[in-house]
């Protein structure tokens, strides 16, 4: 790391809810059906991508943030074509590990919170390690 990020460090990110984020974007068997709402794990992943982006700035070169742990309550349902927000504030940094407490929110309120986890790693020791699945 370059230097370490303080703790209290915030950003917030505007997006919108796409067909391709909704929970029936992954409906792909006969009869199978979902809301077309943000989906969860698309709501996840952008709370992740905040994390990361906080630290982006404070790593150093061949770094990268990685997902240690997350505990998210996705608690309530957004429109395709609804703007909502995410927030990201960096409340721990203890052993290495990072950890934010996250809020997303739209138009009519607090849709998903929780707390995630993230460790700054080696890029290349990553992907070799993803790399070992190919050959057991």
């Amino acid at each position: 790391m370059k230097a370490k990020p303080p703790v209290g460090e915030t950003l917030t990110k505007n997006l919108e809810v796409l067909p391709s984020t909704t929970a029936a974007f992954f409906a792909s068997d006969e009869g199978e059906q979902y809301a077309s709402v943000l989906g969860t794990p698309f709501l996840i992943a952008e709370m992740e991508r905040v994390c990361a982006q906080v630290l982006q700035p404070f790593l150093a070169s061949g770094q990268v943030s990685v997902g240690a742990h997350i505990d998210i309550r996705h608690i309530a349902s957004t429109a395709v074509g609804a703007n909502y927000s995410i927030t990201a504030k960096l409340v721990e940094n203890r052993w290495g590990l990072f950890t934010f407490e996250v809020v997303a929110r739209d138009n009519a309120g607090e849709i998903g919170k929780g707390k995630i986890v993230r460790a700054i790693a080696d890029l290349e020791e990553i992907e070799q390690r993803g790399k070992l699945a190919l050959t057991s």
